[in-house]
């Protein structure tokens, strides 16, 4: 058959362009389909669905994630285009695919519509599947988010974690205070935007789990003969109600008349004590709250007062994706 039809370079080469499959797979494809270019992206597809059917049960483990926001700042999308080794995660093709496939993302709001929508004549599908027959791996769509607001900045990690970040309106740098905010998702891994979003039986489970753990290692460090851990009462703000507040006041006032301190600079002490009161009995907060974390670029603030430094604007919402999650 490859003597009787003439493959030309530039027909390789343009299949190559379309397709980015390697010059030897495009050549065997063209020869294949007896010069007709659609049918020669019809083998590589074929060839692509049996490679994909054979890794089916292959774990897209590795890949790249990308963030897009659209011209005018009000609407953003993070996917992870997923595959099986980080080699091939790294690899520059692969790398412009998942930013091709961003760009394409950002007009549709769900994985579902993305993945039937249109890509040069196939679906998006059908291009993973292509796909997979020229890298030899398993790709897909691991994770797709969208955020929209009146203004909405992003932030990427090295291809491997990408955030968004909604502001409820355009400020003075507002793409400063939406990147760094958007670092913070990416870094601390928050999931809600306050404690004022934990539902009770939430908070009470997650208390009863956390101070069974701290427990169970403190018999083991009790048996080492090590320092013992400390058991918070509570783990949320949402627990410290104005009464809770009044009795650890009233715990300090009496740790520190034990201390033998004066009475007259008790004012100047105490609210370091119940900085430290709040600070031990909200680590939820700060494990998953975005606005009651700490700012990773300067740590004695929160990201909220963060936020009010910029004026009259509030988060309206964030979304994080991140390969291998």
């Amino acid at each position: 058959m490859e003597a009787m039809v003439k493959i030309t370079a530039q027909e390789v080469n343009k299949l190559r362009q379309a397709t980015g499959a390697g010059m030897m797979d495009c050549k065997k494809a063209l020869v294949e389909a007896e010069g007709d270019f659609d049918k020669a992206i019809d083998v590589l597809r074929k060839k692509g669905q049996k490679v994909a059917e054979k890794r089916a049960d292959r774990e897209s483990s590795e890949g790249a994630a990308i963030a897009k926001i659209n011209d005018d700042n009000t609407v953003g999308v993070a996917i992870v285009l997923g595959c099986e080794t980080d080699f091939v995660g790294k690899n520059e093709n692969f790398v412009a695919l998942a930013n091709e496939l961003a760009e394409k993302a950002i007009n549709f709001n769900s994985k579902e519509d993305f993945l039937a929508s249109d890509f040069g004549g196939m679906t998006v599908a059908d291009k993973l599947v292509e796909q997979t027959g020229v890298i030899g791996e398993k790709l897909d769509i691991t994770a797709f988010e969208k955020l929209e607001a009146p203004y909405v900045g992003q932030y990427v990690h090295i291809n491997k974690i990408a955030a968004l970040v909604g502001l409820s309106k355009e400020v003075e740098n507002a793409e400063t205070l939406v990147k760094d905010v958007a670092m913070q998702v990416a870094s601390m891994g928050a999931t809600t935007l306050s404690y004022k979003d934990f539902d009770p039986e939430f908070i009470a489970a997650e208390t009863e789990a956390r101070i069974a753990v701290i427990e169970k290692d403190n018999i083991e460090l009790g048996r080492l003969g090590k320092t013992l851990k400390n058991v918070p009462q509570y783990i949320s703000m949402a627990q410290l109600t104005p009464e809770v507040l009044a009795q650890a006041e009233e715990a300090a006032k009496a740790e520190l008349k034990a201390e033998g301190k004066p009475e007259q600079i008790w004012d100047r002490i105490l609210p370091g004590k119940m900085e430290r009161f709040i600070s031990d009995n909200t680590t939820l907060d700060q494990e998953k709250c975005l606005l009651d974390q700490n700012f990773i670029k300067d740590e004695k603030m929160s990201v909220a007062k963060y936020v009010a430094s910029y004026g009259d604007v509030s988060i309206t919402g964030f979304k994080r994706v991140s390969v291998g999650e």
